[in-house]
């Protein structure tokens, strides 16, 4: 289950895009299923969009779009959870999408943000250096 973090590792050739790129062939070759919640991946395209304007943003997702990432929906059940999450443990909302698929999939979370610790030691992480 990769949050926006993960992505932008891959995309940035952060040391860190090495154990991404190594989670990517496992899903390519089907001995991992690779999550990603919809609004976590928007905000991969925002983020380039707002620092380096819209002609990038389309063609980094155009690169990125053929990954194995499996694009989970934000529904309004998981809209809702998300709500909880942000809530409980004042995650920014974005994050609190990351968590609660994360929870619902019983999915290990890939991120290197640091916001993530509040949700405690026992929330199954796969911490990447920032």
């Amino acid at each position: 289950m990769f949050d926006a973090s993960a992505v932008f590792a891959f995309l940035q050739h952060k040391p860190s895009a090495i154990k991404v790129n190594e989670l990517l062939k496992e899903a390519i070759r089907e001995q991992a299923d690779i999550l990603m919640s919809a609004m976590n991946y928007e905000e991969v395209y925002g983020g380039i969009l707002r620092e380096h304007g819209p002609e990038r943003a389309a063609a980094t997702m155009n690169a990125v779009h053929p990954l194995p990432i499996r694009l989970i929906d934000a529904t309004p059940r998981r809209a809702f959870q998300a709500a909880d999450i942000k809530s409980k443990y004042k995650l920014y909302y974005v994050d609190s999408f990351a968590a609660a698929l994360a929870i619902e999939c019983k999915a290990i979370l890939v991120t290197s943000d640091s916001d993530f610790r509040k949700l405690g030691h026992g929330f199954p992480t796969l911490w990447l250096k920032a």
